[in-house]
């Protein structure tokens, strides 16, 4: 027998469930979306229903993704809002350009561009000279960045600084499933927590003179020594949820000689490689 899938929660366990997440009380809701408390208690409850407007007043609020905004009014019987097309769709061709445009500017240094659980959906030449001796079933298929850089047959092996990496990632993907509470976030978290930690001093102890602020990554690679400080950047108010959920990944030289090595392996390859 197939098994049927669950039906959605009522809008107002919705709205509760949100507003409980982001550790507001039904008063300081209320004052922040400009309701009473008593009509937000009605919504939530479901003794009242909210109109259009007001779903999206509060989910503005809450800080709700777009992804679960649409989800808030489907269940309250109302068309969804936002539009989720592929990065593929014709649609998004103007968008896609402009990802392309900075992966491609960003080099001769790795830049990635990730979806709302890490999978890979774009990168640019220099990313590749960072995966020496990585297994190829973590290149094929669907690439998830956290995964390559975490798994013991991925770039972990080879990330001096292993443990403080796998730290920063964790807590990051920890940060991102209390925002949006995604269970497949939740489940790759648990995979990635699962996987050995860093052992041995080279490891686990800070590099000398590692930036006290930021959390480098530091790879042995074929080109050498390579350290890098990360950046992360979105789309400014997004109206597609694809969008609202790419993220690109951006990886800056932390050292003179780690530009050097890149500069050089990127200006060595093939016009048109990546």
């Amino acid at each position: 027998m197939t098994a049927q899938a669950s039906p959605p929660s009522p809008v107002g366990a919705q709205i509760r469930h949100w507003r409980t997440r982001r550790r507001l009380s039904q008063l300081e809701l209320a004052l922040e979306a400009e309701v009473s408390t008593r009509h937000l208690s009605c919504l939530e409850t479901g003794r009242a229903a909210p109109s259009r407007e007001m779903i999206l007043r509060l989910a503005h609020r809450l800080d709700v993704p777009l992804r679960d905004r649409n989800r808030l009014l489907t269940a309250a019987g109302f068309a969804p809002m936002y539009a989720a097309r592929p990065l593929a769709d014709p649609a998004m061709a103007a968008a896609r350009q402009v990802v392309a445009l900075v992966l491609r500017g960003h080099e001769p240094f790795p830049a990635l561009a990730v979806d709302r659980h890490w999978n890979v959906v774009m990168q640019n030449r220099a990313v590749p000279l960072l995966l020496d001796g990585v297994a190829p079933e973590l290149l094929d298929g669907t690439v998830n960045a956290l995964r390559l850089s975490l798994h013991p047959h991925g770039m972990a092996p080879r990330i001096v600084n292993l443990a403080a990496w796998r730290g920063h990632v964790l807590a990051r993907l920890r940060q991102q499933i209390a925002a949006s509470d995604d269970d497949a976030l939740r489940a790759l978290e648990e995979e990635l927590a699962g996987y050995p930690a860093a052992s041995g001093a080279a490891h686990a102890a800070p590099l000398a003179g590692e930036p006290a602020l930021v959390v480098p990554l530091v790879v042995d690679s074929a080109l050498g020594l390579l350290s890098f400080i990360s950046t992360t950047t979105v789309f400014g108010t997004p109206v597609d949820v694809t969008l609202a959920e790419l993220a690109l990944e951006s990886f800056f030289p932390a050292d003179a000689a780690t530009a050097a090595a890149l500069r050089g392996a990127v200006d060595a390859m093939p016009a048109g490689t990546g």
